[in-house]
């Protein structure tokens, strides 16, 4: 197969995604024609180092570039203050400068945290995503949103800081666990659901081979970033279209937050539970048929993700507590909780016209 090419248009801060196999030992090549000689260092976290970074080092390695790395622990819990001052400083002893480059090789916890410090270190430092997972390789990694969580919501410090140039290599997702492929799978799902019916009817012929389907998978990558590319290109710092985007994130933001931010519950399969739950929401408000709902959840289902609450294990607070977590969210505006439905599938759009005792009984319906 081919390398495809995604350029995300942004006048000066334009960059490209390149999607294809291959593409993790061909990263010295493709990254230092960006650096030339300007330093390289790398920001990981333990699995990914075990799996991947041998083999990016020695890419660098070969084009005269020693970089290096500092491995942070795995897991959503490092998207901390903690880990980003260790990040922050790790590089101001590297002597990293504002012409060097910064390389997040990880998921989505690694893009956003390498991001956020390389966005403010020096007052900005150029960084190259390579993502790991699915779910990066779709979602987080293009775009320029940055951060960390809070304890009180999911992303809420954070900044704008556009990547230099992403490599989506899909050969290192045969690395996953089935779980953490399924997970990255909802964001995937979710980009036909907010905009694309027909990549939608194609995933659900498509989407249980995907993991053994390497065309089927770049196809379904290449076709994420080029929407979310669309998307971005038309409203960079989500000021209206972008929090399309979201659909689904105010319900598994909350929930995640939850749940702690823990392995009980993965972002993706947040999204999942959020995307329904949001069709369910429209339905019930009577903006869609009754059967899109169904046809969402019949889908994640048969993808191995969860659609109700009641799925997540554990528990949970009540339903006035989750919307008081909701109420975190960054699309509140003026105290006033914004969501994404949908009219159908493919068809979303923002509102905060929802009443309260809709909410709450689609909520206390899943957890049925």
């Amino acid at each position: 197969m081919t390398i495809q090419t995604v350029r995300v248009d942004l006048g000066a801060r334009s960059y490209d995604v390149r999607i294809g196999q291959g593409l993790l030992d061909r990263a010295g090549a493709e990254v230092l024609a960006l650096a030339g000689r300007r330093r390289v260092a790398i920001l990981t976290d333990r699995t990914v180092a075990e799996r991947h970074l041998p083999r990016l080092q020695e890419a660098l390695r070969a084009e005269g570039s020693e970089a290096p790395a500092l491995i942070l622990p795995a897991g959503e819990a490092t998207k901390s203050w903690s880990h980003l001052g260790e990040a922050v400083e790790w590089l101001i002893a590297q002597r990293i400068e504002r012409k060097d480059l910064v390389i997040a090789l990880g998921g989505g916890v690694i893009g956003d945290l390498a991001g956020f410090a390389a966005a403010i270190l020096r007052r900005g430092v150029r960084f190259v995503q390579i993502p790991t997972s699915l779910l990066a390789q779709v979602d987080s990694s293009v775009g320029g949103k940055t951060g960390i969580n809070s304890p009180q919501g999911k992303n809420l410090i954070g900044a704008f800081h556009q990547p230099a140039l992403v490599l989506a290599d899909i050969d290192v997702l045969a690395t996953l666990s089935p779980r953490d492929f399924r997970a990255g799978y909802g964001e995937v799902a979710k980009y036909g659901l907010l905009g694309d019916e027909s990549f939608f009817d194609w995933l659900e012929a498509a989407g249980p081979t995907l993991s053994r389907d390497p065309a089927a998978l770049q196809r379904a990558v290449h076709h994420s970033v080029a929407m979310k590319a669309g998307i971005v290109q038309r409203d960079e710092t989500e000021q209206g279209e972008r929090a399309l985007l979201n659909l689904g994130h105010t319900f598994g933001h909350a929930l995640e937050s939850a749940t702690g931010y823990s392995d009980r519950l993965l972002h993706g399969e947040g999204v999942a539970v959020g995307c329904t739950l949001a069709f369910e929401l429209s339905a019930r408000m009577g903006l869609c048929s009754q059967e899109a709902p169904s046809r969402v959840s019949a889908h994640f289902a048969a993808m191995g993700l969860p659609s109700r609450i009641a799925q997540i294990p554990g528990d949970l607070p009540d339903d006035a507590a989750l919307i008081a977590l909701m109420g975190q969210d960054k699309k509140v505006q003026d105290g006033k909780l914004r969501f994404i439905l949908a009219r159908g599938i493919g068809q979303s759009f923002v509102t905060d016209a929802v009443d309260a005792a809709d909410l709450r009984a689609v909520l206390a319906q899943s957890r049925l």
